[in-house]
């Protein structure tokens, strides 16, 4: 064997060098790809944790100083498996119900309100109405919901957030539903808010501005009303003073047009007692939502109550999507009138408590 000359030892020399400077390289570069990739995780938990306060704006002009914690909280919760609490939710059954008297006065009936009473409007304190035959045979004689306690009820806002949800089936199996302000219930939207309506409430606001207080043709409003079937039309005719015409007009119209539907007017000292109940619990608003109102109805009617399209924010709680204002348009509420993030927030205090269930965002596969 040859021996090795010092110019291939020192070949062999820098070449072990070169391999040791890789290996250190090498280790280096994966100690700092480790660094980055945690560095960029801690960032994107950082973000995820604050994404809700960077995203949330309220759909209301009311302050809202705790919209963040409100959707963070509810996306806590949306994820958790809920627990009816039936000592909460007797409790506070006991407090609504024997502050507001829902089942006997939620609807102004011949019996709660006879002939020749005086009406208190609960939005104009000094305006009063003194119970004529006219206005007294618009009552119904008996009571409207029976004396019958539900076994479920879906209470169903209008949200953005039931866009694409496919909730219409589980909304469909409660046994009494609830509607707000004539939402559309076909036309491709039944697969996700359903079509069984046993009540619908409509704004007289509604019939002032889209269907032209009713002063000339009738017969869009039918139409319209027709997919309620024979439920409940449920009408604030005595709130305000500029209510009053055009609530009875839609009344005789169902009536002259032999619709099946049934039109019943919301009694203002209920919602007077309801307003002065919600206060107590925090809300202050110049109005409450008839989201709330319905609710509240709910929680007397019913032992199990379920919310569907309550979301007053303008992004999508789980997905962080854009919503529009409603399922059905993005016309905005009005301004100054309602205290939706506080309302909701309340609602999601209930939820926690397992007095009612909040469903956010889409409803389970078994329903759809």
């Amino acid at each position: 064997m040859k021996g090795v000359t010092g110019e291939e030892s020192q070949r062999r020399g820098m070449r072990g060098q070169f391999f040791s400077f890789m290996i250190i390289l090498l280790f280096l570069g994966s100690l700092l790809t480790t660094l980055m990739l945690y560095m960029l995780d801690k960032k994107n938990m950082k973000f995820r944790r604050h994404l809700p306060k960077m995203k949330i704006v309220p759909r209301s002009t009311n302050s809202c100083k705790n919209c963040g914690e409100s959707i963070k909280k509810a996306v806590e919760i949306s994820y958790k498996t809920w627990k009816k609490q039936e000592d909460n939710f007797r409790h506070f059954r006991f407090q609504l119900s024997s502050r507001c008297h829902g089942f006997d006065k939620a609807i102004i009936t011949q019996t709660n309100t006879p002939l020749g009473s005086k009406l208190v409007y609960d939005g104009e304190k000094k305006r009063t109405l003194q119970v004529k035959p006219e206005i007294f045979n618009t009552f119904p004689k008996g009571d409207p919901f029976s004396n019958k306690t539900r076994s479920t009820c879906a209470v169903v806002g209008n949200g953005g957030i039931l866009t694409n949800s496919k909730c219409g089936k589980m909304i469909d199996s409660a046994e009494f539903v609830i509607r707000c302000n004539l939402p559309p219930v076909s036309n491709g939207y039944e697969k996700h808010v359903g079509s069984k309506t046993n009540l619908v409430t409509v704004n007289p606001s509604i019939l002032l501005d889209k269907y032209g207080s009713l002063m000339e043709r009738r017969r869009p409003l039918m139409e319209k009303l027709y997919s309620y079937g024979d439920s409940m039309l449920l009408l604030p005719a005595f709130s305000y003073g500029v209510s009053t015409l055009v609530s009875l007009r839609a009344f005789y119209t169902v009536e002259d047009f032999q619709s099946p539907i049934r039109p019943v007017f919301l009694n203002p000292q209920y919602l007077e007692s309801l307003a002065l109940f919600w206060d107590s619990q925090g809300v202050k608003a110049v109005r409450l939502s008839t989201g709330i109102m319905m609710t509240s109805l709910a929680l007397e009617l019913c032992n199990n109550v379920h919310l569907y399209g309550f979301w007053p924010f303008s992004v999508h709680p789980h997905s962080f999507q854009d919503l529009t204002n409603h399922y059905y348009d993005d016309k905005p509420a009005k301004k100054n009138v309602h205290a939706m993030p506080t309302e909701f927030s309340l609602l999601l205090q209930l939820h926690t408590q397992g007095v009612l269930q909040l469903h956010l965002g889409d409803c389970e596969p078994d329903y759809y």
